[in-house]
Protein backbone atom coordinates (compact mmCIF):
# COMPACT_ATOMS: atom_id res chain seq x y z
CA UNK A 1 0.00 0.00 0.00
CA UNK A 2 1.56 3.55 -0.82
CA UNK A 3 1.69 5.98 1.81
CA UNK A 4 3.12 9.23 2.62
CA UNK A 5 4.89 10.31 5.67
CA UNK A 6 3.73 13.95 6.12
CA UNK A 7 5.32 16.23 8.09
CA UNK A 8 3.48 19.38 9.18
CA UNK A 9 3.11 22.47 11.11
CA UNK A 10 -0.46 23.60 12.65
CA UNK A 11 -0.80 26.77 14.95
CA UNK A 12 -2.29 25.21 18.18
CA UNK A 13 -5.71 26.36 19.37
CA UNK A 14 -4.84 26.69 22.85
CA UNK A 15 -3.85 30.94 23.97
CA UNK A 16 -1.38 30.74 26.26
CA UNK A 17 -1.12 34.12 28.07
CA UNK A 18 -2.03 36.73 25.47
CA UNK A 19 -3.63 36.72 22.23
CA UNK A 20 -0.67 37.73 20.26
CA UNK A 21 1.44 34.26 21.65
CA UNK A 22 1.13 31.37 19.27
CA UNK A 23 2.11 27.68 19.70
CA UNK A 24 2.68 25.91 16.82
CA UNK A 25 2.60 21.87 17.16
CA UNK A 26 4.88 19.99 14.26
CA UNK A 27 3.33 16.00 13.65
CA UNK A 28 4.44 13.47 11.58
CA UNK A 29 1.82 11.12 10.51
CA UNK A 30 0.95 8.60 7.21
CA UNK A 31 -1.76 9.34 4.81
CA UNK A 32 -2.58 6.41 2.96
CA UNK A 33 -1.95 7.80 -0.99
CA UNK A 34 -5.99 7.88 -1.57
CA UNK A 35 -6.41 10.46 1.35
CA UNK A 36 -3.43 12.78 0.09
CA UNK A 37 -5.64 15.33 -0.93
CA UNK A 38 -8.01 15.32 1.47
CA UNK A 39 -5.48 15.75 4.45
CA UNK A 40 -3.42 18.63 2.73
CA UNK A 41 -6.65 20.50 2.32
CA UNK A 42 -7.66 19.84 6.27
CA UNK A 43 -4.01 21.54 7.36
CA UNK A 44 -4.42 23.93 5.18
CA UNK A 45 -7.57 25.15 6.01
CA UNK A 46 -6.56 24.51 9.92
CA UNK A 47 -3.60 27.55 8.79
CA UNK A 48 -0.63 25.32 8.71
CA UNK A 49 1.76 24.15 6.53
CA UNK A 50 3.24 21.57 4.96
CA UNK A 51 6.78 21.04 6.17
CA UNK A 52 8.04 17.68 4.23
CA UNK A 53 6.15 14.81 2.18
CA UNK A 54 8.12 11.32 1.85
CA UNK A 55 6.38 8.54 -0.30
CA UNK A 56 6.52 5.78 2.05
CA UNK A 57 6.18 2.37 0.77
CA UNK A 58 5.51 -0.79 2.06
CA UNK A 59 3.49 -2.10 5.41
CA UNK A 60 2.06 1.20 7.21
CA UNK A 61 4.41 2.21 9.79
CA UNK A 62 7.15 0.54 8.59
CA UNK A 63 8.97 3.76 7.44
CA UNK A 64 7.85 5.72 10.12
CA UNK A 65 9.64 3.46 13.12
CA UNK A 66 5.78 2.81 14.45
CA UNK A 67 6.83 -0.70 14.56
Amino acid sequence: MRMFKVTACVPSQTRIRTQRELQNTYFTKLVPYDNWFQEQQRIMKMGGKIVKVQLATGKPGTNAGLL
